[in-house]
Formats: structure tokens, C-alpha cells, sequence
């Protein structure tokens, strides 16, 4: 009704969490349970009204807004579902964007190198309404792969890609684990998440258990058991 203010709604609650350095780990849980809102959190896309976030020994929620964005530029690389590529550029200058964001330019043979990788050396020149699915996201891993933050956050990043094109985003996730890089995925996708090395349950705002990666089954069950949990928030 007009003039009732709306009450207020908590979208994540006494959440502990620590991750390995190296380590590829998978936030799974139903649609509302809190997943995207704890990655935000954690990356410092948004501030949590209480707790603190502590990433490479920085206390990043004590930061102030440009610090902040400064150390993501420094420290991380994200993967989004949208693949959140600049429609301006091509794949090639999208790939080397990170570098002029913090005023250190990646070297031509870098961004070379990692479009080449990933299979995208064709299309360099190509703007995203050019690219499909797949290649646009491509192109978003070679932005990490040039770039080689020490973190990179994925919000369900195969989400809206077919089977073969998300089994590779998948395969570049694991790849970048194995050369050093902290992976923390967010994903409703039992399957994707078994892709982990290990895969925290959530439901209504809480971690509700965790487990290892590689039984996509086993993961599909902890998540129908939250349903119970009251995950709608």
C-alpha cells in the first residue's frame, strides 16, 4: 500500500567463508537463496551492512570506494553471465581493457597470446554483436587470461550458453585454478558446480553444507534439501 515502507529483507546471514589460494570453488544453491548477493559481497561490487571481507591480507570493505575499485583492478577479474563485454570494442581492445583501467597497458603479445588460447585469434577484430555466446564469453576468459588476476568471481557464467559451450568456460574455470588463479563461481547448475575442486551449499542466506567437487548428484540433492529453508529472499 502506498506510504508502508517495505520490510526489510536480509540476503545473507553469518556466512564464514575461506578460500584457498589456487583453489576453484562453486557457490550453489536455488534461484533467491543468496548466492550473486555473497559474490558481490565478497568481490566489493556491493558493501554487506555488517561483517568484514578480507581478500590477498586486504581488509577491502574498509576501503574507500576508489581504493576499492582500484584494488579490483589490481586484483581481480570477473565473468559474468552477460559476459559484460564494452559493445564498442572489439574483442581484442575488450581483452586489453583491464590494463588501461589501471593505466598499465598489457602487452600487445599478451592479449595476443590469450585470444590465441582461446581459440579467438580470428575474431580479434570483431565487435561483440559480432561474436556468438560462447565467443563472447571466450573473449571474457581471455580478458582474465591476459590480465592474470590473482581472483576471479563468475556469476553464472554458463548460464546462457548451450551444453558444449559452457563444458569449455567450464574447462578455462579449471584451467585457471590449475595455473594459480582463486576461482569462486556462483551457479544453480549441479553439473557445473561438480566442476570444483569443492562446492558450498547455500539456501536462505546461509551456508548450509560443503563438499567436495565431482558428483553432480550429490550436489543436486544438498540443494533440494534447503528448499525446506525458506531460500525466497
Amino acid at each position: 500500500m502506498p506510504g508502508r515502507r517495505r520490510a526489510a529483507v536480509t540476503a545473507v546471514d553469518d556466512v564464514a567463508l575461506h578460500l584457498q589460494a589456487g583453489s576453484f570453488t562453486a557457490l550453489v544453491g536455488a534461484s533467491g537463496c543468496g548466492k550473486s548477493t555473497l559474490l558481490q559481497c565478497i568481490a566489493g561490487l556491493d558493501r554487506p551492512t555488517s561483517g568484514t571481507v578480507r581478500l590477498l591480507g586486504t581488509h577491502t570493505t574498509a576501503l574507500r570506494p576508489r581504493d576499492a575499485a582500484r584494488f579490483r583492478a589490481d586484483h581481480v577479474g570477473f565473468i559474468f553471465q552477460d559476459d559484460n563485454l564494452v559493445s564498442a570494442l572489439s574483442a581484442r581492445d575488450n581483452v586489453a581493457l583491464p590494463g588501461r583501467l589501471r593505466r598499465r597497458p598489457l602487452p600487445r603479445t599478451a592479449v595476443d597470446a590469450a585470444l590465441e588460447r582461446l581459440g579467438l585469434t580470428g575474431q580479434a577484430r570483431h565487435l561483440p554483436h559480432e561474436l556468438s555466446g560462447g565467443e563472447r564469453q571466450r573473449v571474457a576468459i581471455a580478458r582474465v587470461l591476459a590480465s592474470r588476476p590473482a581472483l576471479v568471481f563468475a556469476d553464472e557464467p554458463t548460464a546462457a550458453l548451450d551444453v558444449a559451450a559452457g563444458a569449455e568456460v567450464l574447462d578455462w574455470l579449471v584451467e585457471l585454478s590449475a595455473m594459480g588463479t582463486t576461482v569462486l563461481m556462483v551457479t544453480h547448475d549441479a553439473s557445473a558446480a561438480a566442476r570444483a575442486d569443492e562446492v558450498l551449499v547455500m539456501g536462505a542466506g546461509r551456508l548450509m553444507s560443503e563438499m567436495p567437487g565431482g558428483d553432480a548428484d550429490a550436489v543436486a540433492r544438498a540443494v533440494l534439501l534447503t528448499r525446506g529453508a525458506g531460500e525466497a529472499r
